[in-house]
């Protein structure tokens, strides 16, 4: 590939995206979060003592229900992971990356758009958004409304 002065604007346009990205609110209410959540000895307590029920967890799981201590871990993995999740800090976190990935989201989607309406955007819950597709390959089994030609 060879690099024309078009490319180069385009680079330098990325960067300047990149740089505005960084420099956003929701980035920094992102980064501020996170600051919180690892400095926070209680909430890293949490976080570690639910990993360490996961590994358990995922023992089990390859015997399933099946296994002697099935019923004792699912129980303890839920009541983990709710103490976890009630966590302040946890949930700030949670919601600082939930309106970060849907500004990324939001971005890309812009992005997509004005190259074409044809493009395909994944989102952040896996589904891909409305694309006007009307071919039926777009992967998502027909839930985005396109029909099979």
């Amino acid at each position: 590939m060879i690099m024309t002065l078009e490319h180069v604007q385009i680079l330098d346009q990325t960067d300047h995206l990149i740089d505005m990205i960084k420099q956003s609110d929701v980035m920094g209410e992102y980064e501020c979060a996170l600051k919180q959540l690892e400095e926070n000895e209680e909430a890293q307590s949490l976080i570690r003592s639910f990993k360490h029920i996961k590994e358990h967890y995922e023992d089990v799981q390859r015997f399933g229900r099946y296994h002697p201590d099935y019923q004792e871990i699912m129980k303890n993995v839920r009541s983990s992971k709710r103490k976890m999740d009630m966590n302040e800090y946890v949930a700030k976190f949670k919601l600082a990356e939930r309106n970060l990935q849907t500004f990324l989201d939001d971005i890309s989607e812009s992005i997509a758009r004005s190259v074409s309406d044809k493009i395909i955007v994944p989102k952040e819950n896996g589904l891909l958004s409305d694309s006007g597709c009307s071919s039926g390959s777009c992967g998502t089994g027909g839930s985005c409304g396109c029909q099979a030609s």
